[in-house]
């Protein structure tokens, strides 16, 4: 299978990032930015991507980074305090001559030209907001190669691996399957797969934390209608594709309440090449597959669907006689 130097260079870069983003979050209540669309951003945030396109700039140099965050706000001054322990921790964990601006320019290294029309799709910490709460949260990073997403990780270092250890990588190549690694051991791995409910009783919805990414009682009428009698389960981030990618929940909603609004690619990319080497399948509120070509948002999808696969077009029908109810 190809795209084998990709995927280690990109699995020890998660590993890395994910690494700094777990030490950060147990040690302190992070220092938080509130950038201009109002969303949080961390100084685990910055570092993980400052890791990640250090790596990926090192290796392949003529490959494009669409990443999430911009280091404007704190080469402005915003806040001197995150600056500083930004570089502390990048010298102490992954470059020791690191300078503020060496670590500005590697997270703005997004929108350069590629040369063979290859694109990395990073988001350094997916769920900011339950990183800062101590909850879940995911490193997510994809490749995605002439319009194809070749491969996809989620480094998850709160989701449990088994019972007595915790941290994941969720990571997987198209054509490969995808498998579940421990962050702690690097050789200890297995694969994963989805679940096969289709039926109400035995599905499992997994859905947001926060109230502005899931509708949640149009969720609670989609599951009267299909029969489902669980609770959903509520965490933040792309770790919401890896628990459906093992199995543990049958179907993820990102429902569309604004129809002008189009998702980010970075919120979906590594999580679907997951899903999808898992058995699942991912598509937008009509049953359109991603298109993540398109640029820095899914301008030709509205939302976005997950499941197992087999419960996939129930779920569409049930979401589209909602919409002709509504």
């Amino acid at each position: 299978m190809p795209y084998h130097h990709e995927y280690d260079i990109a699995l020890n870069a998660v590993r890395a990032a994910s690494a700094i983003c777990a030490r950060v979050q147990a040690a302190m209540k992070p220092a938080t930015l509130i950038k201009g669309d109002r969303s949080p951003v961390t100084v685990a945030d910055y570092a993980s991507q400052a890791i990640i396109c250090r790596r990926l700039m090192e290796a392949f140099p003529d490959d494009v980074i669409l990443a999430e965050e911009h280091s404007l706000d704190l080469l402005e001054g915003k806040m001197p305090g995150m600056a500083d322990e930004l570089v502390g921790l990048i010298r102490e964990q992954e470059a020791p001559g690191a300078t503020l601006e060496d670590i500005c320019a590697w997270i703005d290294c997004s929108g350069r030209n590629a040369a063979r029309g290859r694109t990395w799709i990073l988001d350094p910490i997916d769920g900011t907001k339950g990183f800062i709460r101590g909850e879940q949260y995911a490193i997510a990073l994809a490749l995605m190669a002439e319009g194809r997403l070749e491969l996809g990780l989620l480094g998850c270092p709160n989701i449990a691996y088994d019972g007595d250890r915790v941290g994941c990588v969720f990571a997987a190549r198209k054509g490969a399957g995808a498998k579940q690694l421990w962050l702690g051991e690097p050789a200890r791995e297995r694969a994963i797969e989805v679940s096969k409910d289709a039926d109400g009783p035995s599905m499992t919805f997994v859905e947001s934390v926060e109230a502005a990414h899931a509708d949640h009682g149009v969720h609670q009428a989609l599951c009267r209608d299909l029969g489902v009698t669980r609770q959903p389960v509520r965490i933040d981030s792309q770790a919401k594709y890896a628990v459906v990618a093992r199995g543990e929940a049958s179907a993820y909603l990102r429902l569309q309440p604004d129809p002008e609004y189009r998702q980010k690619v970075w919120d979906h990319a590594a999580g679907c090449v997951v899903i999808e080497e898992a058995g699942g399948r991912v598509s937008d509120e009509n049953g359109k597959a991603l298109d993540f070509g398109c640029g820095a948002r899914l301008e030709n999808n509205i939302g976005v669907i997950v499941t197992n696969g087999a419960c996939h077009d129930a779920l569409l029908e049930a979401i589209s006689k909602q919409a002709k109810r509504a």
